[in-house]
């Protein structure tokens, strides 16, 4: 998948086809190509640390007297990954823009090896900040507002929050799996794995933090390797 429709640029590495439009595609179905496959690889990645918190939710709202709990856990879940796709949307944008400036410039094309190790040692690094702690130990809150109005308003906003929570905790690891490669699968679970045992567990096992350390090193020895 990594490969297909890969174009070769300066420096002996290959832009991956998603970011361009291919086979005479237009830009709108080029970008509708990418926020597709983006909103299933979301699901696919987030529904493992999500569902527990959609299964608390309705339990939450069912005690407080809702009538369809089922129906305003899954408006959490659609708020939160509209958030995912508008997400998408700008990093597509922000991808697409650099690989356009790589293609039609040979001497930006060929730091794109040492940008991506670059960017997923930065992503480690970012792992163990306070920002990042914050961001985790708030991302399972956000559905506690919408406890006490069991509506459907307070469900959207909730979600929304949620996803905007989640989003931001995931830039490191989603940084790293777009640099890397974003139709890498093996890359992708272990991006999924990282992602699903900082949520779920317990704070005090300090995995975000060793997950950064195992992105850091990862990056090192890539910029050593594309450097050297």
């Amino acid at each position: 998948m990594e490969t297909m429709g890969a174009v070769p640029m300066a420096g002996g590495w290959l832009l991956s086809g998603i970011w361009l439009p291919l086979c005479g595609q237009s830009w709108f179905e080029t970008a509708a190509c990418f926020l597709g496959m983006w909103l299933v690889m979301t699901i696919a990645m987030m529904l493992p640390s999500l569902t527990p918190v959609l299964w608390r939710y309705r339990k939450a709202v069912l005690a407080a007297g809702a009538t369809r709990p089922g129906g305003l856990a899954a408006l959490i879940g659609a708020s939160y990954f509209t958030v995912w796709i508008g997400f998408g949307l700008l990093s597509f944008l922000l991808g697409a823009s650099l690989a356009q400036a790589a293609l039609h410039s040979p001497s930006l094309g060929r730091l794109g090896p040492p940008a991506g190790a670059l960017v997923i040692l930065i992503a480690g690094l970012a792992q163990a900040s306070r920002w990042k702690a914050r961001l985790l130990a708030d991302c399972h809150g956000a559905t506690r507002a919408s406890r006490t109005h069991p509506n459907p308003m307070a469900a959207v906003e909730a979600g929304a929050i949620l996803g905007l929570r989640c989003c931001l905790s995931c830039l490191g690891p989603m940084a790293a799996l777009i640099a890397g490669g974003l139709m890498d699968l093996r890359l992708m679970a272990g991006v999924t794995i990282a992602i699903t045992a900082e949520r779920l567990l317990p704070a005090e096992t300090r995995i975000a933090d060793a997950i950064g350390v195992i992105m850091s090193a990862a990056g090192l020895l890539l910029l050593v390797q594309v450097l050297g």
